[in-house]
């Protein structure tokens, strides 16, 4: 099975962008939104997405300044708000309730989204983030999103990520040369480099590191959810998995840090129950 690709308008500071998506799965299906972290793009999902796709409508679009989408004039408009902008646009599109799915930044926006009145998510999995995220762990990811490499080749590409992402878990050599096929662009001078705007950095490696807290928003979501945890993580601590358990299903996927690829078959399986109900 192959996405189908696919883009919708959205307005955002007086212009109008592209956000793009693929999807996958009968479009007639219930919705499933799956929405990636920082410096990825929605082929992160492709595995769990084509395994869901005989019940849901999988939906993956690439944050603005990712993959396929427009990349936005200023550094400065690189925020959760203008992303959830963005996803609001596409939501409107689907028009009608819908599942979600978000990692790490991708979860930041499903719960602004789930906690806004009248939101359209029914149901929500949060792959390695919550309410609260350490100063430390944002640290680290400013020093390498801060890093703009150039690669001679795919291969070169897929060694970094390899490195990089090392917490994504156990992929397979299929699996690691499938992300960094969708991880890249090409350069004019025939090189490589990630599937990103450089730019989308500026506000994050200008910004000192702090906790960032988002209990009060946690508090205002009412809808099911499924907080997963990669053993390892050093964004998703223990204790604020503990409290999360107040009012969501914990599920702590072995043999990962930050964040689960979401690509091994128990961690999917896990993901499939929940979201059947």
């Amino acid at each position: 099975m192959q996405p189908v690709e696919r883009e919708v308008s959205y307005w955002l500071a007086g212009s109008f962008f592209r956000l793009a998506y693929v999807e996958w799965g009968d479009n007639s299906s219930e919705p499933l939104l799956c929405v990636h972290g920082l410096s990825r793009t929605g082929r992160d999902f492709d595995v769990l997405a084509e395994s869901l796709a005989d019940r849901f409508h999988v939906i993956c679009p690439d944050l603005p300044g990712r993959g396929r989408s427009s990349w936005l004039p200023q550094g400065a408009l690189y925020q959760p708000a203008s992303y959830v902008t963005a996803l609001a646009h596409l939501l409107a599109a689907i028009g009608r309730p819908v599942q979600w799915l978000g990692t790490s930044l991708g979860g930041i926006c499903g719960m602004v989204a789930a906690a806004s009145p009248s939101t359209p998510i029914s149901r929500m999995v949060l792959n390695d983030i919550g309410p609260f995220v350490p100063a430390a762990a944002l640290a680290r990811i400013r020093d390498y999103i801060g890093v703009l490499p150039r690669f001679a080749d795919l291969a070169e590409a897929e060694a970094y990520l390899r490195r990089v992402h090392a917490p994504f878990g156990r992929l397979t050599d299929a699996q690691w040369h499938h992300l960094a096929e969708t991880s890249v662009r090409a350069l004019p001078d025939g090189g490589l480099a990630l599937h990103f705007d450089p730019v989308l950095t500026e506000p994050i490696v200008a910004a000192e590191p702090q906790d960032l807290d988002m209990w009060p928003l946690w508090a205002r979501i009412e809808i099911p959810m499924l907080a997963l945890r990669g053993a390892e993580s050093d964004l998703l601590l223990p204790e604020t998995l503990q409290q999360m358990a107040a009012k969501a299903a914990t599920h702590i996927v072995p043999d990962c840090g930050h964040a689960p690829a979401l690509m091994d078959a128990p961690t999917i399986a896990v993901v499939r129950s929940f979201l059947e109900g």
